[in-house]
């Protein structure tokens, strides 16, 4: 019974996998990762509600992982922190509820939580027995929102973050001669801008800034181009110069320049991807469409092709629950028919015992040899009481006679006596 128990279980357990599964399928491809999302919400509002020293220290316990109600580790122990952070978040959110203990009923506990949850106004479409194994989006799910709630009854509100300023530090770069720093530069051209620019900046003169720039560039090219320098002085020149043209860039990860640099780069990325991946996803979309319009199709069909067998089975099922009524009912007689069988028979077996009982004793000769016995033990008994009987009386005559004598005896004495007297 205990394998077949055993082997149930993992059905149900399979199937319910595979329902998740396809729920998380429907959803989109992030679903499954939405209860760690759960999860570390819960935690960052559970430490604005200082969980750690008004739940964790009066119970002994230690505090949460970011995955703790997110992933299976200790079934029991998970469902009894969930128990324990559930009670005292609604006590948090001002509606009273008693805490539970270890050894108190799993079911009992989940629909007091459940009940004071929907008190709040809050849905609950998912059944009880997902939340007994302390774990998972449904459980994450529970106490997110009785977290909510608890803040909500405190007075908490979220509010925009206010980014602290960030000041860059100026770093120390040893000139030298040789080397020309890219941040000696941007000093240059600030210094240059700053004292003709005010605190704004305008867009236009910035773009007529850059034009002006660009026309001078391509002068000075028109001029470049026009150049009747020798070639090989200007290469003696380039030569000269060389060593003082090496550029040291510095990276700064604080600089916003390098940030922005770095959105372009990860924009063109994705978009770049994007179009490799839109025709895929649409081919993808196109064949999911036709797939399901063939199956609905062929769902019609056979509706349609085993609408009377339907018919058939429904009205089988029908007859059957008659006939299974009926059984009940004939099962119901037989069972007290049962019972009164075996009342008489266990009267009829007492009667047979006694009827047993009283013929062995009347065909067994052992009674009349122990009469016959103890009929001889009385006459041998009334021979010697005979016996006895007679010598008494022989003893009393003699004592009589006896007597008699002496009476004789004294009378004749007292009258010899008497005469002697007179």
């Amino acid at each position: 019974m205990a394998d077949e128990a055993g082997g149930g279980g993992g059905t149900r357990r399979g199937a319910g996998e595979r329902d998740e599964e396809g729920v998380a399928a429907e959803r989109g491809p992030g679903a499954a990762y939405h209860m760690f999302v759960l999860m570390e919400d819960l935690l960052d509002k559970l430490k604005l509600l200082s969980y750690e020293e008004e739940a964790l220290r009066r119970h002994n316990m230690r505090p949460l992982s970011r995955h703790y109600f997110a992933l299976p580790t200790n079934p029991g122990e998970q469902f009894f922190m969930f128990c324990t952070l559930a009670a005292w978040l609604i006590t948090k959110a001002g509606h009273p509820f008693e805490q539970p203990q270890e050894y108190d009923d799993p079911n009992a506990i989940i629909s007091n939580v459940l009940s004071e949850l929907r008190s709040f106004g809050r849905p609950v479409d998912f059944p009880p027995s997902k939340l007994k194994a302390g774990y998972g989006e449904q459980a994450c799910y529970v106490l997110d929102c009785l977290a909510e709630e608890a803040l909500k009854y405190t007075g908490f509100s979220w509010k925009r973050p206010a980014y602290p300023t960030e000041e860059l530090e100026e770093e120390e770069v040893t000139e030298d001669d040789a080397e020309l720093t890219l941040n000696k530069l941007e000093e240059d051209v600030e210094e240059e801008e700053s004292d003709n620019e005010e605190n704004f900046i305008d867009l236009n003169i910035l773009k007529a800034q850059t034009y002006r720039s660009d026309m001078n560039d391509s002068a000075k090219q028109e001029e470049i181009l026009q150049s009747t320098i020798d070639a090989a002085e200007w290469n003696l020149e380039v030569e000269r110069v060389l060593p003082q043209l090496k550029v040291m860039v510095r990276t700064d990860n604080k600089d916003w320049r390098i940030h922005v640099d770095q959105m372009h780069q990860h924009k063109d990325g994705i978009e770049s991807s994007l179009k490799e991946t839109r025709g895929y996803l649409d081919k993808l979309h196109n064949e999911i469409s036709r797939t399901l319009e063939k199956i609905n199709s062929r769902e019609k069909y056979i509706n349609n092709q085993l609408e009377h067998l339907v018919q058939e089975y429904r009205s089988a099922q029908a007859l059957l629950s008659e006939a299974k009524e009926k059984y009940q009912e004939g099962s119901g007689g037989v069972t007290e028919r049962i019972r009164v069988l075996s009342e008489i028979t266990e009267v009829l077996e007492r009667v047979k015992q006694e009827t047993e009982e009283k013929g062995s004793s009347m065909t067994d000769g052992a009674p009349l040899v122990k009469i016959k016995q103890a009929l001889t033990k009385l006459k041998q008994e009334t021979i010697q009481m005979d016996i006895q009987i007679g010598v008494m009386e022989h003893t009393l005559l003699q004592s009589k006679l006896k007597e008699k004598s002496n009476m004789t005896r004294d009378m004749h004495a007292t009258m010899i006596s008497e005469a002697t007297k007179q």
